[in-house]
């Protein structure tokens, strides 16, 4: 069944009236929406793989030169997760074969975590489980419209990266 088009509003425009929220907010306020929609419609796009959220995130990390050959405590850092959870999806994609674990020579209390060719495939699997829906997700917008909604999400990451 397909449902009606929703009515959107500008930003500053709701439907009764001026609402005294300022715009920077709403705009992350609909950020934590989408993520929210997107998580959930990928979980179930995933399933069946089956791919839990977590695990995509950490194999997309992985994927990334910067993510490569990096410790636990540094992939937790970076996706800003707790070291506990992060070890337990690291542990849930070494025992299908996505990535290994080694001894790091530096410390001999951590592990380098290595994405395998199993793990770029399983990465591969999902982008392209997800893409149908993401494709639809952008019908109609212009590649300059996609240019200037990616540029200016770059800007937000990298200054919300930068303040941590």
């Amino acid at each position: 069944m397909t449902r009606p088009p929703r009515q959107t509003h500008a930003p500053s425009q709701q439907p009764n009236g001026p609402d005294p929220i300022d715009d920077r907010f709403r705009v992350f306020n609909w950020i934590g929406i989408i993520h929210q929609l997107s998580t959930t419609r990928a979980n179930q796009l995933l399933r069946d793989l089956p791919l839990p959220w977590p695990q995509f995130i950490v194999l997309s990390h992985l994927t990334k030169p910067s993510g490569q050959n990096r410790t636990v405590m540094q992939i937790a850092s970076a996706l800003q997760q707790n070291q506990p959870g992060v070890s337990k999806t690291l542990a849930a994609l070494a025992e299908r074969g996505a990535v290994v674990m080694e001894e790091n020579p530096a410390d001999a209390r951590s592990k380098i975590i290595r994405l395998t060719p199993n793990g770029r495939q399983l990465y591969r699997a999902a982008v392209d489980r997800m893409m149908p829906y993401v494709g639809r997700a952008f019908d109609g917008w212009s590649e300059q419209d996609l240019g200037q909604l990616f540029a200016l999400l770059d800007r937000l990451k990298v200054w919300l990266d930068d303040n941590r």
